[in-house]
């Protein structure tokens, strides 16, 4: 029997093939999960339907993750196929890209908010929808990344977004936990995916972040898959609130 077989999962972040959320679902798959996926909108329809429907995935919903109506649809339709739900990803965040170049110090007001809104309290109200159908606990997962501990050039706001959302992380972990519900993070290195390609300068960060990791070598979107797939799994029963790091080490340097 597959360690994930007959558990549900909604990853909540495909942008194309290249997505981290994308990895992640393939190996969910693999371990026997049942899958269901949302996408943003009728451009980024064209892009993750396809790509859901060759998993198989039994739901595929439009979701704004800001809608609430949105929300509450996409979470009444798996309570209405499935009864319940056991795994979700959240792999959601974005920044203006005029506040991820230049100097920090210019991030705009409105900049800052929608940054932390988007990548951070978004899994606030995930979590929330979430809970109720997570009846024999279940595991919340969330992406994040060394620039929200550590000064990452051109990272800029959406560096202090990934540490908001590491400490939401935490205090969801602390909320549900009474409910057997784990949530944690992953610290993933820089892997080239669409959301990488708003980095001004990416193609040298992931050039240096080769150069300094200990096994000098960078990370695939397929080591994301493998550690979420065992933070979803019978070896990550008892890890919740954590942040874990793959990164071939980067983090210690």
């Amino acid at each position: 029997m597959k360690p994930l077989e007959g558990k549900c999962a909604l990853i909540v972040g495909v942008a194309n093939e290249r997505s981290l959320a994308w990895a992640i679902a393939q190996h969910l798959h693999k371990d026997g999960a049942k899958l269901a996926f949302t996408y943003w909108g009728e451009k980024m329809e064209k892009r993750v339907r396809p790509l859901a429907e060759s998993l198989g995935a039994e739901v595929i919903e439009d979701l704004d993750i800001a809608n609430e109506e949105q929300l509450t649809k996409v979470f009444n339709k798996i309570e209405s196929k499935w009864g319940a739900l056991d795994i979700v990803i959240h792999s959601v965040a974005f920044a203006n890209r005029e506040d991820l170049e230049g100097r920090f110090i210019q991030t705009s007001r409105e900049g800052f908010r929608l940054a932390l809104d988007v990548s951070a309290y978004s899994l606030i109200p995930l979590s929330k929808h979430a809970e109720p159908l997570m009846k024999n606990g279940g595991t919340i997962l969330t992406l994040s990344y060394e620039g929200a501990t550590r000064v990452v050039p051109n990272y800029n706001v959406m560096g202090v977004a990934k540490a908001a959302l590491e400490a939401t992380v935490r205090y969801l972990a602390y909320d549900l936990g009474p409910q057997k519900i784990r949530v944690n993070a992953i610290s993933a290195g820089p892997v080239k995916t669409l959301a990488a390609a708003g980095i001004r300068d990416f193609r040298t960060m992931l050039s240096k972040a080769e150069e300094k990791t200990p096994l000098k070598e960078n990370i695939s979107a397929e080591d994301v898959g493998a550690l979420a797939t065992f933070l979803c799994g019978p070896g990550g029963v008892h890890i919740t609130g954590a942040n874990m790091f793959v990164d071939s080490g980067a983090h210690i340097m």
